[in-house]
Parts: structure tokens; C-alpha cells; sequence
């Protein structure tokens, strides 16, 4: 398939590998920033291709992962009400809460629905107005403009049994707080190359000179990330710290101007808590003042719930880098994807999951 298997080739990928062990004069340690990719590079076995050449880290580019603990029991206990519809991703609804996760909320009596589109949450408000809509809006600036979207059209259409649970992040703050951090090991990084989409990259370009860190967007078939590290190490290798753009065939340096716009018309930038790492000022996004009866929270007063982590879970440390997954104690033992004790073991994007289902099995490409 065209755009697809040339992405793919084992001879390009060996190829690009070979060139990545020529190019490095010493170990770098590159973060790619989506959990999208981290399953790549496990499933395609490049951490291993690449050997000592360069360390890969994982970030925190994986939305059910970072979506705060509180949120995770505020949509428990809205499912748990009568009246109410509770719609959401596939995903979510086996993240661990305090107590449960929505699977066990749903096989409680929960009218928990999965959906692919917030639209169909949406059409579930208006084919039953007597109920209450839910629809737990998490993600990064790639499901931003769809969450926006059917916020904004409920209120264009005067829909008053919807509401979304919003848990919406963004990635140049989560980078910043990374660089800034003094346990910070980080010397470049692979941008999300569907992020960028949306978003485009000028905001980079900031991060880049502030940090002296060199930021690739790329995409997530192995070309793709190989092209993206061997670019990233030949910017680290040279001392420029720049952004170079390796997913051009997706990504403009503008992104999607009409994506954006909607965003900032429903949405403005708030303080975040994120799962396991804690409070990054100005890293989320919130309901404007006009759409806040769209606000779930608000609507069913459960902003107050807060809740504390597991101590066993250290995902927290594997989210900023610090830390590989097969590392901690509780790997594999206490903590795994049939009895998670973080969102990363349990989540199709998370590191922990990513590292028991490939790590230990990686064939090369």
C-alpha cells in the first residue's frame, strides 16, 4: 500500500540503522514524546537495532496514561448515577481508578457506552433526551479539535443532556517541565508527528533554543522513526539545536489553522495535574466561560474528588524519561496488564504495557 510499505522496508530500515552507527561518535538519549511510537520501536525491535549508538526514553505523549487519577474515579462516580450515559473511548475503560475502572462500573449496572467519535455521544443526547450525556474527553491536541467540535455543535444546537468530562493536555509543556527537571537525561527529542498535524511545530522552535535540545516530528512506521533518530543524531552530533521536520508528507509548519482556531474558540490553556507526575502550569486545556455548562464536573459535582497513587507505581518516573518500565520492582509481578497499577501497564499507547508485550520478545526488523 502506497505511503505505507515503503515505510516498512527492512533493507531501508537496516540501512538507516547502519547509517544512525556510522553518524554517532557517542551514546545520545533521545525521548520520543508519543506512546504511539514507543510500541513502534518495541514491536519493530529498533532499540535493539540501534544497540549502544543511542538510548531510547519514553515519554509522556500517551493520553490515557497522564489522565489524572481523580478524573479516572470523577468518571466512575458520574457512570455510577442513574440517568446517565456514560460514552468513551475503548481505551479508557480499563485504566485503573482508587477502587475500579469503567469496565466494572458498566458490569455494576453503569451505562457505560464506547464510542469511536464524540459525535456518537453526542447523537446518544439527542435520541434520549430524558438521560444525561457523558462524554470523557481526554487527549492531546490531536483529539482537541474533534472534543471542541461536538462541544461547540451542542451548543449550536441547544443541547442541554450533554456534557464532556474534559482531561485535555498539551506537549510543549510536558517537554518544558522535562528539560527543566534536574534528574533530567533527555538530549533530544522525536516529536509527535500527529500532533504536529494539528498544531504544527513554530511552538518548538522555542523549546529548542531555550534548552539547546535538537526536536525531530516524525511518524511512527520504522523509516519514519529511524529517518527521525538518525536526523536527531546528526543535529546532536553538529550542536544545533534546531527543528527539523522528518514527517513532511503530514505535517506543515502551521498545521491545521482551522483545527486550531475551533480549539480556542471552546478552549483555553489551564493548569494541569498529570497522572503520576503532578502539576505543569499551563499544560491543559479547559471549557471557556460561554460552554462551561458543558462541564461535567461542574454539572455533577464531583470536581472535588481527589485521590493519592499507588506507591508501588513509579510510572511516573518512566513518563519523564527516568525510569525503564522493566526497571521497577513491580513489573510484571505486582503490576501487570491483567492487574495494572497505572494507567502505563494497561493503556495501548503506554511504556509499561509496550515493554511486557514486546520487550522481552523483540525481533529485529
Amino acid at each position: 500500500m502506497k505511503f505505507i510499505d515503503e515505510y516498512r522496508d527492512p533493507q531501508i530500515a537496516l540501512r538507516l540503522a547502519d547509517e544512525i552507527k556510522r553518524r554517532a561518535t557517542r551514546r545520545w538519549t533521545i525521548m520520543e514524546i508519543c506512546g504511539g511510537q514507543t510500541h513502534s520501536i518495541m514491536r519493530n525491535g529498533i532499540d535493539q537495532l540501534l544497540g549502544d549508538t543511542v538510548e531510547m526514553v519514553h515519554g509522556p505523549g500517551c493520553p490515557v496514561c497522564v489522565t489524572p487519577l481523580e478524573v479516572i474515579d470523577q468518571a466512575h462516580s458520574i457512570a455510577s448515577m442513574p440517568g446517565v450515559i456514560f460514552a468513551s473511548f475503548g481505551d479508557m475503560l480499563r485504566v485503573p481508578g482508587s477502587v475500579s475502572d469503567l469496565f466494572t462500573v458498566r458490569s455494576r449496572g453503569g451505562d457505560v457506552r464506547i464510542v469511536y467519535s464524540p459525535l456518537e455521544a453526542l447523537q446518544f443526547a439527542r435520541d434520549n433526551p430524558q438521560k444525561e450525556v457523558v462524554f470523557l474527553a481526554v487527549g492531546f491536541e490531536t483529539t482537541a479539535p474533534a472534543n471542541a467540535m461536538v462541544v461547540h455543535q451542542a451548543a449550536r444546537e441547544g443541547i442541554d443532556n450533554f456534557t464532556v468530562l474534559c482531561s485535555q493536555a498539551l506537549v510543549p509543556p510536558a517537554m518544558r517541565a522535562i528539560l527543566s527537571s534536574q534528574e533530567n537525561c533527555v538530549e533530544g527529542f522525536l516529536a509527535a508527528g500527529h500532533v504536529c498535524a494539528v498544531t504544527g511545530y513554530e511552538e518548538y522552535r522555542q523549546i529548542a533554543r531555550d534548552f539547546h535540545v535538537p526536536i525531530v516530528p516524525t511518524g511512527f512506521e520504522p523509516v519514519d522513526l529511524l529517518a527521525g533518530i538518525l536526523e536527531t543524531v546528526g543535529l546532536l552530533e553538529d550542536g544545533r539545536a534546531e527543528v527539523v521536520n522528518r514527517y513532511g508528507r503530514v505535517v506543515s509548519s502551521d498545521g491545521n489553522i482551522r483545527a486550531r482556531e475551533l480549539v480556542s474558540t471552546v478552549f483555553e490553556v489551564a493548569d494541569r495535574q498529570w497522572r503520576g507526575i503532578g502539576l505543569i502550569p499551563e499544560s491543559g486545556l479547559s471549557l471557556r466561560r460561554e460552554f462551561l455548562r458543558f462541564d461535567a464536573a461542574r454539572k455533577f459535582a464531583v470536581a472535588h474528588i481527589r485521590t493519592a497513587e499507588s506507591p508501588l507505581c513509579r510510572s511516573g518516573q518512566v513518563l519523564q524519561g527516568n525510569l525503564k518500565p522493566d526497571v521497577c520492582e513491580a513489573f510484571g509481578k505486582e503490576c501487570t496488564p491483567l492487574h495494572p497499577l497505572g494507567a502505563t501497564m494497561v493503556s495501548s499507547e503506554g511504556a509499561c504495557a509496550a515493554y511486557y508485550r514486546y520487550h522481552r520478545n523483540s525481533e529485529l526488523l
